[in-house]
């Protein structure tokens, strides 16, 4: 695990030679199947050979419009403290730089843990809420510790304004590429059931977290406040996936912010409901992960996996018994 402290899918390769056969006295080997597409298991694109790195990131009004989450490949909206939220971005197609990074929670590295050892980026934390990121095996680069990467933007007001320039941070801190995490992808919709989802609504601590369908486009737009969502290049914030996955989330009286909130502790590794859209459908299910380094696994109520469409998907990670549409 790296510290910076200072002042301030498996290859699936199917070219298995055929058997020679015999003819006329003389052998000839059987021509051999091209390989097989390699794809990113974290989008069912392109592989990437960049490693993974998890950034935490503002998703208030103070911290809009952010920069660079459109170029994230997989995105968790997940509750802090005060009913707020706060998003948890994973880069491994593309490095950008990232605006605004914020502090860690506790219940982050859990979460984090499914992609391997990999980078992961805050601005700090309280000792409470960094302790669970010190302890575990993840590689913390961190701003208030010295790490590399970080700058300060002179257009925003601190602590709004810290960004991160992630390929600096891959060339100085090394990283593991991209493992399967569980998801499955294919352009196909699954087979079995499934119901109009043009619409996802549901609320994540007292925040309302809502998304439209953009048959223009194909993806799904997230909306806030009835107003669509843009990067502060004006790119459009959308995605092919939104999977809401109903967890337990608890008080974690540790960690608190300055108005004594606590901080809240969303459990990740466990089972329980979900709801995958996709395509402009919805498809009933459930996820289930039986460790911290285990995969998150998505199935239909029928207990067949249920594919995601390919390029990359947003989790929200809503407390069970949540309201959705």
């Amino acid at each position: 695990m790296i510290r910076f402290r200072s002042a301030l899918p498996v290859l699936a390769l199917a070219g298995l030679l055929g058997l020679a056969g015999c003819s006329g006295g003389s052998t000839a080997p059987a021509p051999s199947s091209p390989p097989a597409s390699r794809i990113n298991p974290l989008t069912g694109q392109a592989p990437s050979n960049n490693p993974v790195i998890a950034v935490k990131i503002e998703d208030t009004a103070l911290g809009r419009p952010q920069v660079g989450t459109n170029k994230a490949d997989i995105v968790y909206v997940e509750q802090v403290e005060g009913g707020l939220t706060r998003l948890m971005a994973i880069f491994n197609t593309s490095l950008p730089t990232v605006e605004p990074v914020r502090s860690v929670r506790p219940s982050d590295p859990e979460l984090a843990l499914q992609f391997g050892h990999i980078i992961f980026v805050a601005s700090g934390g309280s000792r409470p809420g960094i302790a669970p990121l010190d302890k575990s095996p993840l590689k913390a680069v961190i701003a208030d510790r010295g790490a590399p990467g970080f700058s300060r933007d002179p257009n925003r007001a601190a602590p709004e304004n810290l960004r991160v320039n992630l390929a600096e941070v891959a060339r100085k801190v090394k990283g593991p590429k991209a493992r399967s995490i569980g998801l499955t992808w294919s352009s196909k919709m699954p087979n079995g059931q499934t119901r109009p989802g043009r619409v996802v609504k549901t609320r994540v601590g007292g925040t309302d977290v809502d998304f439209r369908w953009d048959a223009n486009t194909h993806r799904y737009v997230r909306i806030i406040g009835g107003q669509v969502q843009h990067t502060a290049d004006g790119s459009v914030i959308s995605t092919p996936n939104v999977v809401v996955q109903f967890c337990r989330v608890t008080v974690y009286p540790k960690d608190r912010d300055v108005l004594g909130n606590p901080a809240q502790y969303t459990h990740t590794v466990g089972s329980g409901r979900a709801a995958v859209f996709r395509d402009g459908r919805r498809i009933d299910g459930t996820w289930s992960r039986k460790s911290v380094n285990e995969p998150t696994i998505l199935k239909t109520d029928a207990g067949a996996p249920i594919p995601l469409s390919p390029g990359g998907a947003w989790f929200v990670l809503a407390a069970t018994g949540a309201p959705l549409n």
